[in-house]
């Protein structure tokens, strides 16, 4: 009799597992259903986010071996294309190099605000600060008052930020071109000992130091007021200069 109720019990638990599955499955199913279609749907993100990467990196190589060609109407296409639709990263460079063909026709403004468009967009704070940084050198060249400077500058002195030795140097520089040695010989020396700047910083700064010392830094804003209303030199006269934001 054991066994009899045992094979019972044992059919009614089997039965109500295939009622329960029969009316499980079709949640099942669909579950399934959207897991594979967000499998696909990640998939093919994936891929269309890959191929705007390579289309934008192709486009970028065109705009620069446009530049190096000459071929300036190419370069502004290529780059404007980049800077329109494709992925921030290269957005950014695309704006950057737009706002350095601005600065070669002497359009400043213009310039800076592609480079300030680009810190805008830029995806991570190398790049952000790169686009801050060749925007404060633009608009000192272009004689921008010394509080708008020290804005632009300032923020991106802090330890954390990836070329804070460079704008440490610029915002000294921006300083004593506006007259404001005192504060610009505390910022060289400040420089001068900072054990994360390079060799030729440091050399700089303590050249800067001894400038000012010697009184042969007074003069500087006068310098550089009378530089800025003289005609560029020209190509090939003009010795090579290494452009300090560039390099970043």
């Amino acid at each position: 009799m054991a066994d009899i109720f045992e094979e019972v019990e044992e059919q009614l638990r089997s039965d109500r597992y295939i009622a329960i599955a029969k009316r499980s499955w079709p949640f099942a199913a669909g579950a399934a259903a959207v897991a594979l279609v967000l499998a696909l749907g990640l998939w093919g993100w994936d891929q269309y986010q890959a191929g705007l990467q390579t289309s934008a990196s192709e486009a970028y190589n065109r705009g620069l071996d446009a530049v190096t060609a000459g071929d300036r109407a190419k370069a502004e296409t290529e780059f404007g294309a980049v800077a329109k639709s494709g992925p921030r990263g290269y957005r950014t460079l695309a704006l950057m190099q737009e706002g350095a063909l601005r600065l070669s026709d002497k359009k400043t403004a213009e310039a800076i605000a592609l480079f300030d468009q680009a810190a805008q967009l830029a995806p991570d704070q190398i790049l952000a600060d790169a686009a801050r940084l060749k925007a404060a050198f633009a608009a000192m060249d272009n004689g921008m008052p010394l509080p708008e400077l020290e804005a632009r500058l300032t923020p991106l002195t802090g330890v954390d930020r990836p070329y804070h030795v460079v704008a440490r140097e610029a915002l000294a520089m921006a300083r004593l071109s506006a007259g404001k040695t005192k504060e610009a010989r505390a910022d060289f020396q400040a420089l001068s000992l900072t054990l994360d700047a390079d060799d030729a910083s440091r050399g700089r700064a303590q050249a800067a130091v001894a400038l000012i010392d010697s009184g042969a830094a007074a003069n500087i804003p006068a310098v550089l007021k009378i530089a800025r209303t003289l005609p560029p030199p020209v190509a090939s006269q003009a010795p090579p200069i290494a452009d300090p934001a560039g390099a970043q």
